[in-house]
């Protein structure tokens, strides 16, 4: 299934989700750079590929790393660092930027907060089970952590991206520098390094000029799904996983989110 949204509709009708369906992703300054050249790129919060730049702190994050022709190295940083990357390409090829956040958590004071997140991002049965489990409507805390990829073409851009193990993840199936895409370009969605069957895929697809634009899709039985690209544009795709948790005392978290996120371009 597929639906275009645009950006000013997709505002109206997610607008009481805002607090709880902010995405993390990473967001280079050029999507290509020179052979030698620099990688650049902001990480970001926000809602429709716009958002809040974050800065290198490593208190933040568990893991934040560069895979680039294969071979992968720390991105180093200093702490207020911004952007959070700003470093020599180590080498040339397809560089692979990998940021895992550390956890955070959130407590939800209203019940439809939460029932607009469930519905958003497809998650079936969910309220269901939060209702069979005894759980309040109100009061209660969700562990979150973001997993965002994004990939930088150096020099020839040449190469592949792979598994990284993240937790969840997406891994991109094509090569968008060096690969024909335009009849779409191919992802596979992992968790636990096992494909997510069935699972909702949103993609924000920013033109050079314009709105961004919205569409959701769905992974088939193997974890793939083919999204549609256009020449020009920059893409951010994002998948969520959200798992029960078993709460020790009170107020320990009773929902985990894992957010998966990987942004790239396709060259004109």
């Amino acid at each position: 299934m597929t639906r275009n949204i645009s950006l000013g509709a997709l505002i109206s009708v997610l607008l009481p989700i805002a607090a709880t369906a902010h995405e993390f992703w990473i967001d280079p300054v050029d999507y290509a750079a020179p052979s030698g050249g620099d990688l650049v790129a902001t990480l970001r919060v926000g809602e429709n590929f716009a958002g809040a730049e974050q800065t290198y702190l490593e208190r933040n994050f568990a893991r934040f790393d560069m895979q680039c022709a294969g071979t992968l190295d720390p991105v180093p940083g200093r702490a207020g660092d911004r952007p959070a990357l700003n470093v020599a390409a180590p080498r040339d090829g397809l560089c692979v930027i990998i940021h895992q956040t550390r956890d955070y958590t959130l407590t939800y004071r209203e019940w439809q907060k939460f029932v607009n997140f469930v519905e958003h991002k497809d998650f079936e049965g969910i309220l269901a089970e939060h209702a069979a489990r005894g759980l309040p409507e109100t009061g209660f805390v969700e562990l979150y952590s973001r997993y965002a990829k994004s990939l930088i073409a150096v020099g020839d851009g040449a190469g592949e991206d792979t598994e990284v193990g993240l937790v969840t993840e997406i891994v991109a199936e094509a090569n968008p520098y060096t690969d024909d895409v335009l009849g779409g370009f191919p992802i596979r969605v992992l968790y636990n390094g096992v494909p997510r069957a069935d699972v909702q895929v949103e993609l924000f697809a920013r033109p050079p000029e314009g709105e961004v634009e919205v569409t959701v899709h769905r992974t088939d039985a193997d974890g793939r799904v083919t999204l549609p690209v256009q020449p020009g544009y920059a893409y951010l795709a994002d998948a969520v996983v959200l798992r029960s948790l078993e709460p020790k005392v009170e107020k320990d978290p009773v929902w985990e989110s894992l957010w998966a996120s990987l942004t790239f371009a396709v060259p004109e």
